[in-house]
């Protein structure tokens, strides 16, 4: 398939590789990222490492989000947005990710109740992408990702970049 010099690539496959992102990029995409998803601040959810598809979410323990008030174990619809959010971020770092991106489908398999009191981490990684889509694998841990909270799957659909959607342009600045 032929195309203009100027034109993106049709497929996800066909971009150049973008170089991981600085420390300060990282810090910057953070901030953007979760100033455009105001319950992911609500929640506390720290970016703590993204590089070309890979992202690691820190959620701190709140008593507030107890599921179980006689455990004082966190709700599982936690344990689903930080997998969510992870694997999302997961999509947008990932060197051929062409842009925005939204979930079609999380599979989240519960393994066990995580400790009350302690953070919880989320690592994901986006292993493939299509012209459309993305998938990615993810783990939710306290200290060991090899003794998991909960694992997930999931599809995101992608959004090329010259299609800007209100979720890209937060975080590039072009929009309140």
């Amino acid at each position: 398939m032929s195309r203009t010099p100027d034109a993106p690539p049709s497929d996800p496959a066909d971009a150049p590789a973008r170089a991981a992102p600085s420390a300060e990029e990282v810090a910057e995409i953070s901030r953007r990222f979760f100033g455009a998803i105001p319950w992911v601040q609500e929640l506390g959810m720290e970016l703590t490492y993204l590089s070309e598809g890979v992202a690691v979410l820190r959620a701190p323990y709140d008593a507030r989000l107890v599921g179980d008030p006689a455990t004082g174990v966190v709700h599982g619809g936690i344990l689903t947005g930080l997998l969510d959010s992870c694997s999302g971020a997961a999509v947008m770092s990932h060197p051929s990710a062409p842009g925005e991106t939204a979930t079609i489908d999380l599979r989240i398999d519960y393994m066990r109740p995580a400790r009350p009191g302690g953070a919880i981490f989320a690592r994901a990684e986006c292993y493939r992408t299509s012209r459309s889509g993305a998938f990615v694998r993810a783990v939710a841990y306290e200290d060991d990702p090899e003794y998991p909270v909960a694992t997930a799957a999931g599809a995101f659909v992608v959004q090329a970049s010259a299609e800007v959607g209100p979720l890209t342009a937060r975080l590039k600045g072009d929009a309140p």
